[in-house]
């Protein structure tokens, strides 16, 4: 008598993964239930990352670079869900004292913020603040672990590179810390706050109220000179340094004639080119943020998240979304694929966008009665945190 076929499961494993290859995540999931060596099989990374690129924050850019590594991709897919659909719990981390808000333009407590790892930094006043994240993700140490000082008034904003923070501050100037170390730098840098700063490549850029970009140098022997002076002829609220460290971008208050989104060469300090053509005055950009050499989005006074792809035309962004509510929008965070998140100036509202729909995702009122600003946000695959004028919220996508 013939002998009974064997089950399919019994076939060697590179012939398994290339069939299972072509299932979706549920037919995957239906697999698993099969038996055990089959349930092995499909949570294999390797069959969920073809998925994982077409989800929202699932730690895959568009290039396919993994930015989560170490967490099983099939869970990130089954947290993107959460994301896509709404799904979280909702906590108030961290309170503080704040100031009387007025405008963007006074002199007020804005807190900006940071993710490393195990790590949240923030800013409060002239200190940034390290806090361990416990190990859920969701709440802080009650204690920072550290605090990095040097500012006489409030950081403006900062950036973390490389285990160093850079600052910028109320005081017009610069302070450098390595993280895990005494060694600080401080050096003045403009004459009036330094709004906005970024650390790459050991130079960093500054851009100031007093209508001044800076170039400075963190080369030995010649830390804090300062390399070019761009006149923006304009308050400059954000900056960012392309990833191919050749040039750096500048959003500024549109208060003149000139387009508030320009970018200038990294050596020399020359305007290369100006984003944009039509603008309405006051329409400031105060947050830019690079997702590749080429692409860049920008956001600001005139209610709009735009998408730039210089590498097709400095004229016209290639795709835009609206802010629904007619918000001015404070700062935006993308995961470099598919998903980006975006802070309102009234009522502490967070939204999700997702780049292929021209309609808001998700939205999330973090403040309520009293209006504030969302002034920093940042994600990572599982929870995003929001940092408000009295108070730090995470999201928990993961519940």
């Amino acid at each position: 008598a013939a002998s009974p076929p064997s089950p399919l499961w019994a076939l060697p494993e590179e012939l398994l993964l290339l069939i299972c290859s072509y299932l979706d995540a549920q037919a995957l999931g239906r697999l698993a239930q099969v038996c055990r060596r089959l349930r092995f099989l499909s949570s294999r990374d390797l069959l969920w990352r073809r998925i994982a690129r077409g989800c929202l924050n699932s730690g895959f850019t568009q290039l396919g670079t993994d930015l989560a590594a170490g967490i099983p991709v099939k869970e990130r897919v089954k947290v993107s869900q959460n994301w896509r659909h709404g799904r979280c719990r909702r906590e108030t981390v961290l309170k503080w004292k704040c100031k009387q808000v007025a405008s963007f333009s006074s002199s007020f407590l804005m807190p900006w913020m940071e993710l490393d790892g195990e790590y949240l930094y923030l800013s409060q006043a002239e200190n940034i603040q390290a806090y361990h994240l416990c190990a859920e993700g969701t709440g802080l140490q009650h204690h920072p672990q550290a605090i990095f000082s040097g500012h006489q008034e409030d950081v403006c904003r900062f950036v973390l590179v490389n285990s160093h923070i850079v600052s910028g501050g109320g005081d017009g100037s610069i302070v450098l810390h390595k993280i895990h170390g005494s060694y600080s730098v401080k050096f003045s840098a403009h004459e009036q706050e330094v709004n906005c700063v970024d650390f790459q490549g050991g130079l960093i850029v500054s851009g100031s109220r007093d209508r001044t970009a800076k170039v400075w140098s963190l080369s030995t022997g010649r830390v804090g000179q300062c390399l070019h002076t761009v006149q923006t002829e304009d308050r400059v609220w954000s900056i960012a340094i392309s990833p191919l460290l050749s040039s750096f971008v500048t959003g500024t208050a549109c208060c003149g004639h000139t387009s508030p989104l320009r970018i200038w060469d990294l050596e020399s300090g020359q305007l290369l080119t100006c984003l944009g053509t039509d603008f309405h005055r006051g329409a400031g950009v105060l947050d830019v943020f690079y997702e590749t050499p080429s692409l860049l989005l920008s956001c600001g006074y005139d209610t709009y998240i735009r998408y730039w792809d210089i590498r097709t035309s400095t004229r016209k962004c290639v795709q835009e979304w609206e802010e629904p509510h007619d918000s001015a929008l404070y700062c935006i965070r993308s995961d470099k694929n598919h998903m980006i998140a975006s802070g309102s100036s009234y009522y502490g509202v967070v939204r999700l966008w997702d780049k292929r729909q021209t309609r808001c995702l998700q939205s999330f009122h973090l403040s309520s009665p009293t209006s504030s600003p969302v002034y920093c946000l940042r994600f990572s695959t599982t929870h995003l945190y929001a940092a408000l004028a009295s108070a730090l919220h995470v999201l928990d996508f993961t519940a």
